[in-house]
Order: structure tokens, then C-alpha cells, then sequence
């Protein structure tokens, strides 16, 4: 590209949450690749079918808590080609699986053979009751960077289609009030935050769909007390992190303050009306227990996912056992790794139940 044609990229670029949902999900967009996410990037869906088990035993932990209800739903919200999905019907006991429905959620076109009980749709249903489950779904809901200028004022960060960026006009309105209260920048030039407020609006509006059952984000996340300086917007491509370029050819991603999730989940609205998921919820409130926050180590081990190694005796007894129960001690290590998968953060909110995991 000339100097020219670059200078007059800047000047038409976007604020970055504008250009990534173009670039993810527009015509074309990254998450419209028929290879979907697995053929980018690695998650804990992808790395054992333990996780699936584990999700499918949370599952049946809100069936029990709900009474056993006739339909008992599984909602995969960002469910790329349904492996999660596909992975906890699979997983659930007999008398369970005869009442679960299985909705996957997701923009991209219905894989070839999924199972019929999996219901594929761009929005999940309107009511809910049972286990709302989002893995890695709100990192990717786009959102906007700031930076502090020399004169150290947050200023939104804008985007051109290569990844060239500028300043624009100062943060104001909603977006500042976000800032103040959950990620304050300090007056020094260069600092940058993610501003997290269309995610709060989208975790709300997923909440507010379920009537009664639990509602569950796991994500790459932080919290205010520990938010990174420079922010985290990043890319993926073909499994190796790049710089994210908002023109389809990556996924970019940032990671995720649950805990302002957490806060404005409690105040969704009766999930009994249709309504606009990128909408803020209306003055038509209901009162939720505070959500949870943990990491994937601490769930998991909750739901019965150690990864403790086998006796060594079972290596005499039954060689072949002794090998599938050291390989299975191996994929759960990885799930709930220290400084890897066990460090994502989940976060729980019940609807109507006591909190499955407490």
C-alpha cells in the first residue's frame, strides 16, 4: 500500500468495536470460515472431551435443582460447529438426555450432520429453562479501545482495514461512566483499556433469557484489581497469535471483565418478552442472587475433574485401563492448568436455583 493510500485508509478507519464485528462477522467475516474456530485456535472444548462430561454433570446438577422438568434445556451460545453441544447430549444419562433439547447458537451456516436433537439458530430461544452455557462467546463480542493522549485524555482508538490506527475523539457518554467505574485510566500517554460495556449489555440480555436454571461464562478474564495497562486486543490465526488486523483474515479477541458481567447480570430484565440481545435491558427488572466468579481450576475440580494420576497397581492389574485412565490424568491437567486453561474465569449465575457448584 502507498504512503498515500495508507493516509487515506487511517482517515476512513473505525473504532475498533465497528471494524471487528465487519471483520468477525460480516459478509465474509472470520466466523463465517467454513474450517470455524478449531481450525484457528485451541479451547477447552477442543482439548479433551472431558470438558464436555464435565458441562453434562452441571447439567444434570440444574436438571436435579430444577425439579427434573419435562424439557430441560442446553443452550451453547458461540457453539462454532457444535462440538460442545454434540459432547454434552452425548454425555448425559439416559432418563436426562430423553428430555434435553439442544440449542446451539451461532452465525455461522448448520454443520453437515449434526445430531437432529440440536436445534441451530442465530439467537438463543426466547425462555430458557436449564444451563445457558457461553465458552469463550464474550471475548469475542467486539468492543472499543481507548487511549490516553499526551494531554492524558482517553481517547478512542480508531482502525483502519490493514490495522493501522489513530486517536479520535474523546471517550464520553456511556463509555466513560464504564471506564470510571470499572477500568480507570490514569493520565499517562499511552495506557489503553478495552471498554467492556457491550459485553455487560450482551451478558445481560443472555441472562435475562433464562426463566429458571443457571447461566455460565467462561473466559479469558480479569478483574479491576488486576487490569493490564496496555489492554489485551489480540489476534489468532491458524493457532499462533498475530496482530489483529480487522479485515476478516483473524480472529481478534480481547479478554473479558467478568466482574462488571457479574454486576450487570443481577439486574437483567423478566426473560419473558422478545427482545434485542445487543439492547440494554429494560426497566422491566427482577432480582437475582449475586453471580460467582472462580477460575476453570476450581469448577472443574467441582464437578469431579481432578486430573489425579491412577494408582500405579492398576498398571499390573489392567495394563490397558492403567494407559486410558493416564491419558484421561493428562487432558485434565491441561484443562485446569496453572497459567494455562485452569486460569480462565467462570462465571455463574443462577436463576431460580441454588448455585450448582457452591
Amino acid at each position: 500500500m502507498t504512503d498515500e493510500a495508507t493516509a487515506e485508509s487511517i482517515r476512513e478507519g473505525h473504532g475498533w468495536r465497528e471494524a471487528t464485528q465487519e471483520a468477525l462477522y460480516g459478509p465474509g467475516g472470520f466466523y463465517r470460515r467454513p474450517e470455524g474456530p478449531a481450525g484457528h485456535f485451541r479451547t477447552s472444548v477442543h482439548a479433551s472431551a472431558l470438558f464436555a462430561g464435565a458441562v453434562a454433570r452441571l447439567l444434570c446438577r440444574v436438571d436435579e435443582a430444577l425439579g427434573r422438568p419435562r424439557t430441560l434445556d442446553f443452550v451453547d451460545m458461540g457453539a462454532g460447529r457444535g462440538e460442545l453441544v454434540t459432547g454434552v447430549l452425548a454425555a448425559l444419562p439416559a432418563d436426562v438426555a430423553a428430555r434435553a433439547r439442544g440449542h446451539a447458537v451461532e452465525i455461522a451456516d448448520r454443520p453437515a450432520g449434526l445430531d437432529d436433537r440440536i436445534t441451530w439458530r442465530s439467537e438463543p430461544p426466547e425462555t430458557i429453562t436449564g444451563l445457558l452455557f457461553a465458552n469463550e462467546w464474550l471475548d469475542n463480542v467486539p468492543v472499543d479501545v481507548a487511549e490516553v493522549d499526551p494531554a492524558g485524555v482517553p481517547r478512542l482508538v480508531l482502525v483502519a482495514a490493514d490495522g493501522t490506527e489513530r486517536l479520535g475523539q474523546p471517550v464520553s457518554g456511556a463509555d466513560a461512566d464504564w471506564l470510571a467505574r470499572w477500568w480507570q485510566l490514569p493520565g499517562e500517554e499511552g495506557l489503553r483499556a478495552e471498554i467492556g460495556l457491550p459485553r455487560d449489555l450482551a451478558w445481560a440480555a443472555a441472562v435475562d433469557r433464562v426463566v429458571r436454571g443457571l447461566a455460565v461464562a467462561v473466559d479469558y478474564a480479569h478483574t479491576a484489581d488486576a487490569r493490564p495497562p496496555f489492554g489485551t486486543l489480540t489476534g489468532f490465526r491458524e493457532g499462533r497469535e498475530t496482530a489483529p488486523v480487522p479485515n476478516g483474515s483473524c480472529d481478534i479477541t480481547a479478554h473479558v471483565a467478568l466482574d462488571a458481567c457479574a454486576v450487570a447480570s443481577t439486574s437483567a430484565r423478566t426473560a419473558h418478552t422478545p427482545h434485542d440481545m445487543a439492547h440494554t435491558p429494560s426497566d422491566t427488572a427482577r432480582t437475582l442472587p449475586a453471580a460467582r466468579l472462580l477460575t476453570q481450576r476450581a469448577a472443574l475440580r467441582a464437578l469431579d475433574l481432578t486430573g489425579a494420576r491412577p494408582p500405579l497397581a492398576l498398571a499390573s492389574t489392567d495394563p490397558a485401563a492403567y494407559v486410558r485412565a493416564l491419558a484421561s490424568a493428562g487432558e485434565a491437567a491441561e484443562l485446569t492448568a496453572p497459567g494455562g486453561l485452569g486460569d480462565f474465569g467462570w462465571l455463574l449465575q443462577p436463576v431460580g436455583i441454588p448455585d450448582p457448584l457452591a
